[in-house]
């Protein structure tokens, strides 16, 4: 089973090391992953991760990751399934 994370707010330093952290101690694989910093200062970023072998539930990893949001402050991480997140831009 693979998801997506999402994350977009204000830029600075360690942002993708927080979460890649996050998803290294959950033994979650990243398969893919994108990012840019926009006008400077908007960071986004888009992850692909196998969570077949997590050593947590998706839940407490979906947790996990918000909580790193809410410790950073100006951060938004969005978590879903792949299958989910695929049905919900599907035209």
């Amino acid at each position: 089973m693979r998801a997506v994370i999402a994350v977009i707010g204000k830029d600075r330093p360690g942002i993708i090391a927080k979460v890649s952290n996050i998803c290294f101690l959950a033994n979650s694989n990243i398969l893919d992953i994108t990012q840019t910093v926009m006008q400077g200062d908007v960071f986004t970023m888009v992850m692909l991760v196998d969570v077949e072998n997590l050593q947590i539930s998706f839940g407490e990893f979906k947790e996990k990751l918000q909580a790193l949001a809410g410790e950073l402050g100006g951060i938004e991480i969005h978590v879903q399934r792949e299958e989910i997140f695929s049905s919900m831009h599907r035209i």
